[in-house]
């Protein structure tokens, strides 16, 4: 459900897209929305029962737990008897703004009853001491990077008192046996390497899938590889709902995703995940592709040429202002990069997660790694071919596919050293 529906950007997805929300509509199945909602038209992701940021504070709707579960509590007491999907969508583990440090104070300490700070009834809230947090290899292991991860875990602690409060009212409802659920996010952290990157703290997240019919798998955990491009399948098979076939300017539209449910009871699972990313905010435009299997990652910077850009709440962030003035005042980062190559990567980034997997040696120069590179690249040609990339033909090139091109889509050379 991730986009950039917003007023800063306002970006639409076409208007022929048959949503999730709207295929499931279509077969009398209710759709609800909770919390964060950065997609649009809302003719293309239509739902029932909505309360978003579009019409209500993000902060009352995203971060305000007892107001969620009154919500919850709301939609399902107007179900009756009809199947329902519902979506909600918690705003914790973001910061709170884009333009004041002090935001990070006051979404730590939201709604936990001091002066100025609201009352959630049913937080709790929980502290962490900045010198007792694991500091993830990918942070600076300093004091102001472990404050901002000690604020960060409260915050994390609120969205998960939030989710048990919402389990709760799928149980009171006597839903919990016949309703499948799923837990994830859409992106990393925000610090560095995570969120708006392809290394792993920025693609990896958690993913909790309880399918009530199948106890063999309640309680595993798995180290295989999932896609958040597997959730729409999911749902559609739980719904026994076939993808239509249609078009989008004479392309044809497929699901590049799999469902995760299994005829024989058993979890299925990917070989092979991709991504990309174009932009977070409208000023941040580094397109890139990425390609992971178990063993590889390979990333392709499109705009390798450019700085990576910086996103403003993360800028403003304790743990990124204490990282340029130690750079600049020229003080140790305990960071296991720095600025320069953070912000300057190479067009391929080829890693082997199996003896690298903080993704520091980029052997995509390599030539011990030539045809693991080769085949790679093949791959992930293939799934932009097939996803109408058209970005298919960067850096180097320019996607000609009109006029005489329509039926035999050309890279047209730019001669540009790339």
């Amino acid at each position: 459900m991730y986009g950039l529906h917003q007023s800063e950007h306002h970006f639409n997805s076409f208007d022929e897209v048959k949503s999730l929300s709207a295929l499931l509509k279509e077969r009398n199945i209710r759709t609800g929305i909770i919390g964060k909602k950065h997609v649009g038209p809302s003719s293309v992701y239509p739902f029932d029962f909505a309360y978003t940021e579009e019409t209500n504070s993000v902060n009352q709707v995203g971060r305000n737990i007892s107001r969620i579960r009154d919500l919850v509590h709301k939609f399902l007491e107007e179900n009756s008897s009809r199947p329902f999907f519902l979506y909600v969508a918690f705003h914790d583990p973001h910061r709170c703004g884009h333009t004041n440090p002090e935001y990070g104070e006051f979404c730590e300490k939201f709604g936990n009853g001091e002066k100025g700070m609201g009352l959630i009834p049913d937080w709790s809230p929980v502290h962490y001491k900045p010198e007792d947090v694991l500091v993830p290899y990918f942070i600076p292991d300093t004091l102001a990077a472990r404050q901002d991860i000690a604020a960060q875990y409260t915050t994390l602690s609120r969205l998960d008192q939030g989710i048990g409060l919402v389990l709760k009212e799928i149980q009171s409802h006597n839903y919990q046996n016949d309703t499948l659920i799923i837990y994830t996010s859409d992106n990393g952290i925000p610090f560095p390497s995570g969120r708006t990157n392809l290394y792993d703290p920025g693609m990896a997240e958690p993913f909790l899938l309880h399918i009530p019919q199948q106890e063999n798998s309640w309680n595993k955990i798995s180290d295989e590889m999932v896609s958040l491009l597997d959730i729409t399948p999911t749902i559609l098979e739980w719904f026994n709902i076939t993808y239509p076939d249609y078009k989008i300017n004479g392309n044809t539209v497929k699901l590049t995703g799999k469902s995760l449910l299994h005829t024989n009871s058993k979890i299925s699972t990917n070989d092979v995940v991709f991504g990309s990313h174009n932009l977070h905010e409208i000023t941040m435009y580094y397109p890139m592709r990425v390609i992971r299997t178990k063993n590889y990652k390979l990333i392709h910077n499109l705009n390798f040429k450019m700085p990576f850009p910086i996103d403003q709440d993360f800028y403003i962030s304790p743990t990124f202002q204490d990282l340029l003035n130690r750079t600049k005042e020229k003080i140790e980062t305990n960071w296991y990069k720095n600025l320069t190559s953070y912000y300057y990567r190479s067009q391929w980034e080829l890693y082997d997660l199996k003896i690298d997997p903080y993704e520091l040696n980029n052997v995509a120069m390599n030539p011990f790694y030539e045809s693991v590179q080769r085949k790679l690249k093949f791959s992930l040609l293939n799934w932009q071919r097939g996803t109408n990339d058209p970005w298919i033909c960067s850096p180097s090139s320019i996607l000609e596919n009109k006029g005489k091109f329509k039926h035999n889509p050309q890279c047209m050379p730019l001669y540009n050293k790339t």
